[in-house]
C-alpha cells in the first residue's frame, strides 16, 4: 500500500530522513517507531506530499506521490498528533461541511458521517466540539481522517497525549481498522505497537534500523534469555555450579540473560545429565521496548566509533 525508496530530506546541514527505505502491507496495522525528532513526522509530511525529499520516491497503492500535486492524497487519510476543529460546531455538522469541501453528494455525507462517528463512538455526541476531552477529539480526528474512505490512514502520535482509558480508546479503534484499511501508526509509545501493530519500522536519527514483524524483529538479534525455577532451593545452587551465568532472582530461581554462554538446550541437557527435577523452563520475551533500546544503543556505538 505505500512504498519508500531511499528517501532523504535534507533542511540545510541536517539530514531529517537519510536513505530511508520500508514497505507496508496492505490492510496491515505498521507501526513507525522512533524517539521524538527522530524523523517521523517528516517522513508523513513527505508521504504527503507537503514536503519535498531531495532524493527517492514514494508510491502509495502503486502511484508516485508528487510534491505539490497530491493526488495520492485522495488515497490517504491523515490525523495530526494535534488535530484542530471549528468548535461551534457538532461532531455531525463538521463532518457534513468535510464532504461539502470535498464535492460529497449530501446524502452520501450523511451516511458517511454517521458510520465514522458510530466506528469512534461518538454518534449520541451531539454537543459543541469546544467541550470535547482531548480524547473525544482525538477520535473525532480519526472519523474525519476515515471520512473519505481512504486507503491508507497516516496517524502521527495519536495517543502520546492521552490517559490510560484514552489511549485503549483509541487503539481499539486504530485494532478494529484491521483487514479493512491499512494504517501507518507513528509513535514513541512501544507498549501500544505490541498491542495492535503487525509489523513496524524502527528510525533514529532519520536512519531506518530495523524493519519486521514484531516476533522476528525480537528475535533478530541474538538468543533470548530464559529462566528456570527449581522445587528445591539447593538444586538451584547446585545448577548454578553447572552452568555458570545466571543470576538468582530468588532462591528457586534462576535466570540467564540474552547474549551468554549458555543456551536454553544446554541447560536442558545440564539438567538431564544432573537429574535434576525443576517446577519449568521457560523462554524470556525480549519486549519491544528492550530491543529498541539496544538497537538505538547499537547505533550510537557506531556512531562513537
Amino acid at each position: 500500500m505505500l512504498e519508500l525508496s531511499h528517501v532523504t530530506k535534507r533542511f540545510g546541514a541536517k539530514t531529517a530522513v537519510d536513505d530511508v527505505s520500508f514497505r507496508v502491507p496492505e490492510a496491515s496495522v505498521f507501526g513507525f517507531v522512533g524517539e521524538n525528532g527522530a524523523g517521523k513526522t517528516t517522513t508523513m509530511k513527505l508521504i504527503l506530499g507537503l514536503l519535498q525529499a531531495d532524493s527517492g520516491e514514494i508510491f502509495v497503492g502503486g502511484e508516485r506521490a508528487v510534491f505539490g500535486k497530491n493526488r495520492t492524497n485522495r488515497l490517504i487519510g491523515y490525523l495530526p498528533d494535534v488535530p484542530e476543529f471549528y468548535g461551534f460546531f457538532t461532531p455531525a455538522e463538521y463532518l457534513l461541511l468535510c464532504g461539502e469541501i470535498s464535492g460529497i453528494p449530501k446524502q452520501e455525507a450523511k451516511k458517511r458521517a454517521a458510520e465514522v462517528l458510530e466506528l469512534v463512538g461518538l454518534s449520541q455526541a451531539n454537543r459543541r466540539i469546544r467541550g470535547f476531552s482531548r480524547g473525544m477529539k482525538q477520535r473525532l480526528g480519526i472519523a474525519q481522517a476515515l471520512f473519505g474512505q481512504p486507503k491508507l490512514l497516516i496517524c502521527d502520535e495519536p495517543t502520546s497525549a492521552l490517559d490510560p482509558v484514552g489511549r485503549r480508546e483509541i487503539l481499539d479503534i486504530l485494532h478494529s481498522l484491521k483487514g479493512r484499511t491499512t494504517v501507518l501508526f507513528s509513535t514513541h509509545i512501544l507498549s501500544d505497537v505490541e498491542r495492535i501493530c503487525d509489523e513496524c519500522a524502527v528510525l533514529h536519527g532519520g536512519r531506518l534500523i530495523r524493519q519486521g514483524g514484531l516476533a522476528q524483529l525480537r528475535d533478530a538479534e541474538t538468543e533470548q534469555g530464559f529462566h528456570v525455577s527449581f522445587l528445591r532451593a539447593e538444586d538451584a545452587e547446585l545448577f548454578s555450579q553447572l552452568l555458570p551465568g545466571g543470576d538468582r532472582t530468588d532462591a528457586f530461581t534462576l535466570e540467564y540473560r540474552r547474549g551468554g554462554a549458555h543456551g536454553m538446550a544446554a541447560a536442558m541437557e545440564a539438567l538431564a545429565g544432573a537429574k535434576i527435577d525443576i517446577r519449568c523452563i521457560e523462554r524470556k520475551e525480549r519486549t519491544l521496548e528492550e530491543l529498541f533500546l539496544e538497537l538505538v544503543s547499537g547505533e550510537k556505538d557506531k556512531k562513537d566509533e
